[in-house]
């Protein structure tokens, strides 16, 4: 069954929103907040440990009642149906969407091709935990009889990012193991791995679904070779371990087959951390924190598949991406997270939503006529405060910005975790408040400035304000937590693309530099540079002199 396709501009809905912003544009947040002391009440979301406060956005009720409106028109209930129930709705590569049936509970039933998949998922999950029990217990281990201390998870894109940024989320619970990341393709990164661990006590994670990513291969390679200096042929079997489909590929290079972990194509790799490819989180944190981190996400699935759209965080968090982006013109939204674990959520989003959602070809195959996939950026709180919230306070660009918080610090630091949160309260109220010219006069007063002075400096010293921010206030950073809140912007990311009429789950983009890379590899190897645009012959002859 297909997706429904419906030019969003061509709705009534849309049609009401272009009449409604022009009302809108110019507003006040401030002022809504003066004329509505129930404003608060009206737009936040409670659910679980989250609390989420919407209020502080250019929008009204009027505002919220047409965006879900258009939820109507482009049936996006009908499209979450489709959606968990296993529809082809990823039509250009032929596949159906189901990550969220990676953390669905045993007793759920996902149907691919009419066939029942959780029963393979299951026996995918104990082969983890067995795993992960035997390497974290010392039972199983290296060439030399010594237990693991290490492990090297190879990867590149969501075989890195996803992994990546949960064992960072998650050092709180780590065990002893030290997990490191081999991504690029850069020489310097992978040696800079290599320096820090010992072969007889590291093991390697190799992520590949078809197992002939150039990246992944060239760096695990690299590794191998490295490992057969102090080791044997044979040896490789016990420290290499892979997640793959290509069985073949995977056993040539010399891991058992008994090592292999295997993937599905029906989940995208920018949604895999919640299957095999997340082994190296459940090595890092054990297995039973791996589980929780499911379990968190699957609630999240269970409260966007089922809750009312007006009450509902990712629908809710969509629909005010889509006023800023296609109303606004807002090009960009800000992710500042505050706690330094989530430091690399902002580059984890960032493939997430614009991989997804970067698309310019609608659902229909022709060219879309309205803007879609937002450019996402951030970084952690305070960090951020001390770099480029310049920018968001007294810039000429509108910058929607999530922050996200947590009530309980997990080292129970009082006095940092107060000053923490108190520069998160005060951020969202000043950017939404911004300074008056009359507060800033007040203020030299106090300071008893010359007149000339003060009247110099007034306008570079005054906030305009009205800066729109989400406010999302967690309980504590848990596995739970961090799952929901994961799965939170992956359903968001969906949301999008169904009111943008496009193809969120393939990616067709990142084809064509890859082809080209590899016809310019064999130019660079036997020196010789084909035809070119005169830049790029530029280029590569400078290359080649070295």
């Amino acid at each position: 069954m297909s997706l429904p396709i419906t030019n969003p501009t061509n709705t009534n809905a849309w049609q009401n929103l272009k009449k409604h912003f022009s009302t809108m544009e110019n507003n006040s947040i401030k002022e809504m907040f003066q004329k509505d002391g129930s404003r608060a009440e009206k737009f936040h979301i409670k659910w679980k440990d989250f609390l989420v406060d919407f209020s502080k956005n250019n929008i009204n009720q009027e505002t919220l009642d047409l965006l879900l409106q258009l939820t109507d028109e482009v049936k996006l209930k009908e499209a979450i149906a489709q959606y968990f129930n296993g529809d082809t709705i990823n039509q250009t590569e032929n596949r159906a969407v189901l990550h969220t049936a990676l953390r669905a509970p045993k007793s759920a039933t996902f149907l691919v091709d009419g066939k029942n998949v959780m029963p393979e998922i299951y026996e995918v999950k104990q082969s983890i935990e067995k795993f992960t029990n035997e390497i974290t217990s010392g039972h199983r281990t290296g060439y030399t009889g010594k237990a693991f201390t290490d492990v090297v998870n190879i990867g590149i894109g969501g075989s890195d990012l996803g992994p990546a940024m949960v064992v960072e989320a998650l050092q709180y619970y780590k065990n002893h193991l030290n997990v490191h990341f081999v991504s690029n393709v850069d020489g310097d990164h992978v040696n800079e791995i290599i320096k820090k661990i010992n072969p007889e006590t590291t093991l390697f994670v190799i992520v590949s679904k078809t197992f002939t990513t150039q990246e992944t291969l060239t760096n695990s390679e690299t590794i191998r070779t490295w490992f057969l200096q102090s080791a044997k042929q044979e040896d490789v079997a016990k420290h290499f371990v892979a997640v793959s489909t290509n069985i073949q590929k995977v056993t040539n290079f010399g891991i058992d087959s008994n090592n292999i972990f295997p993937m599905w194509d029906w989940v995208g790799g920018r949604f895999s951390l919640w299957s095999a490819v997340g082994l190296s989180i459940s090595l890092a944190v054990g297995f039973d924190n791996f589980d929780k981190l499911l379990k968190g996400a699957n609630q999240m699935d269970e409260h966007f598949k089922n809750e009312s759209f007006d009450n509902n965080i990712p629908v809710i968090l969509a629909l005010l991406s889509v006023w800023y982006n296609n109303f606004f013109g807002a090009e960009s939204e800000a992710i500042i997270p505050y706690t330094q674990y989530l430091q690399k959520l902002a580059p984890y989003l960032q493939q997430g939503i614009m991989e997804s959602n970067g698309k310019s070809i609608g659902r229909d195959g022709k060219p879309v006529n309205y803007q879609t996939g937002t450019i996402i950026w951030g970084e952690p709180g305070t960090n951020s405060q001390h770099a480029f919230f310049q920018l968001i306070h007294q810039g000429t660009k509108l910058i929607p910005t999530d922050f996200i918080g947590f009530v309980t610090p997990l080292y129970g630091n009082e006095d940092h975790h107060n000053k923490l949160m108190s520069n998160f309260f005060a951020q969202t109220e000043a950017l939404l408040n911004g300074k008056t010219a009359e507060q800033v006069q007040a203020e030299f007063d106090k300071q008893e400035m010359d007149a000339s002075k003060a009247n110099y400096l007034k306008p570079f010293k005054v906030f305009t304000g009205n800066k729109p921010t989400n406010t999302l206030l967690i309980q504590k950073l848990t596995p739970e937590s961090l799952g929901s809140l994961v799965a939170m912007y992956e359903h968001k990311i969906f949301v999008q693309g169904i009111i943008w009429n496009i193809f969120s789950y393939d990616q067709w983009g990142v084809e064509l530099g890859k082809q080209l890379a590899n016809s310019i590899l064999e130019e660079i190897n036997k020196k010789n540079v084909a035809e070119h645009d005169s830049s790029t012959i530029l280029l590569l002859k400078h290359f080649l002199k070295k």
